[in-house]
C-alpha cells in the first residue's frame, strides 16, 4: 500500500510540473556503476527541452536494498563488470518494479554475462523477450521503426532491447549492442556525430516517456 502511495504521489508532483530525478543504482558484485556520469543530465536536460518534461538534472545514486529506491519513477543501471544482488536487493527492487517503477539496464560493454544471472534471480518465473521494433518504446514520442538504433560499435553485433513485462507493463528494459548511455554523453567523451548522438537522446526520450506514462 505504501509503494502505490508513493507512485501516487509522485504522478501527482509530475501533473503539478514539480521536477522529478532519475537515479542511478548503485549495485553491489564490483562492476563500475558508476560509467558514463554526464549521461542522465544530458538527457534530463534533452527531455525537459524536447518532450516537455520537468526532471532534474541531478543524478541521485540509490542502492537496490534501500527503501529510497521507491522516490524515483526510473531507475537507470550500466557498467562494464560484475553485478551482484543479494536477497535482500531482489526482494526491494522486484517490489519496486511490480509496484510501478522502472528499471532500464544499459550494458556498456562487459556486464551482458553477469546481469542477466541477476535479472534471472529477480524474476524467477518470467523470461526476458525481445521487443520488436512495433514496440510502443520505440515510437512512444520519436519513431524507431527498426527497434533500438546503434550508438557504439564493439563486437559487430545487432543491438537488441529485451523487456520484462508485468500485467501489460514494461518493468525492465535491458539494451545491448547499442550503448545508449555513451551517446547521452557530453559530445567530447565520445566524439560521435551529432547524428549519432541525437539518435541515442532520441531513444531515451521515448524510454523515459514511456517509464513515466505507463
Amino acid at each position: 500500500m505504501r509503494y502505490l502511495f508513493v507512485f501516487n504521489l509522485l504522478f501527482l508532483f509530475s501533473t503539478l510540473g514539480i521536477s522529478q530525478e532519475i537515479a542511478v543504482l548503485q549495485y553491489g558484485g564490483g562492476g563500475d556503476w558508476y560509467s558514463n556520469p554526464t549521461a542522465l543530465p544530458n538527457l534530463a536536460k534533452f527531455c525537459n527541452e524536447q518532450i516537455g518534461t520537468t526532471l532534474s538534472e541531478k543524478t541521485p545514486t540509490v542502492t537496490p536494498n534501500s527503501i529510497d529506491l521507491f522516490d524515483y519513477p526510473m531507475v537507470h543501471m550500466t557498467g562494464h563488470g560484475n553485478v551482484f544482488f543479494s536477497d535482500e536487493d531482489i526482494e526491494n527492487l522486484r517490489n519496486y518494479l511490480l509496484s510501478g517503477g522502472f528499471l532500464h539496464i544499459d550494458d556498456n560493454y562487459g556486464m551482458d554475462q553477469y546481469v542477466r544471472k541477476e535479472i534471472a534471480k529477480l524474476f524467477p518465473d518470467k523470461e526476458m523477450i525481445e521487443l520488436a521494433g512495433n514496440h510502443p518504446i520505440f515510437n512512444y514520442h520519436y519513431p524507431f521503426p527498426k527497434g533500438l538504433p546503434k550508438i557504439h560499435e564493439h563486437d559487430n553485433g545487432r543491438p537488441k532491447a529485451f523487456g520484462i513485462t508485468y500485467e501489460g507493463r514494461l518493468v525492465l528494459l535491458y539494451t545491448i549492442e547499442s550503448d545508449l548511455g555513451d551517446g547521452w554523453e557530453n559530445p567530447e567523451i565520445h566524439n560521435d556525430p551529432q547524428e549519432v548522438r541525437l539518435k541515442a537522446l532520441r531513444m531515451g526520450a521515448n524510454i523515459v516517456k514511456y517509464a513515466f506514462e505507463n
